[in-house]
């Protein structure tokens, strides 16, 4: 199956997860994932989640920020693959001052 983002709209989520800013993404959902490409400008985060039936996989394609993960600071930068297991917690932020444009892959493993 190809997915081809650019054929996907976007969709702008306020305050992802409780965080700061906006998450602004283009997703493929069926009923065991969610693929996407997702951006964060500039002082924009993904608030602290705990992944409860799933675990996420993120891939950054361009820019730098960080990962809070498990009560530890991780660096990212282009090339940097963030992994979130089932049942733990994390954060992404853009501390930067260019955008971060990232990868990520939600499969779901149930309860």
């Amino acid at each position: 199956m190809l997915i081809n983002f650019e054929q996907i709209p976007e969709t702008v989520i306020p305050k992802m997860r409780g965080g700061e800013g906006q998450m602004v993404a283009r997703m493929h959902t069926d009923e065991k994932n969610k693929i996407m490409r997702g951006l964060l400008a500039p002082g924009c985060t993904i608030g602290l989640h705990t992944h409860e039936t799933s675990s996420e996989i993120i891939y950054i394609l361009s820019g730098t920020g960080k990962v809070l993960y498990d009560g530890a600071y991780e660096p990212l930068a282009a090339g940097s693959v963030h992994y979130c297991p089932k049942g733990h917690g994390h954060s992404l932020i853009n501390d930067s001052e260019e955008d971060l444009i990232f990868f990520a892959v939600i499969p779901e493993h149930g309860a």
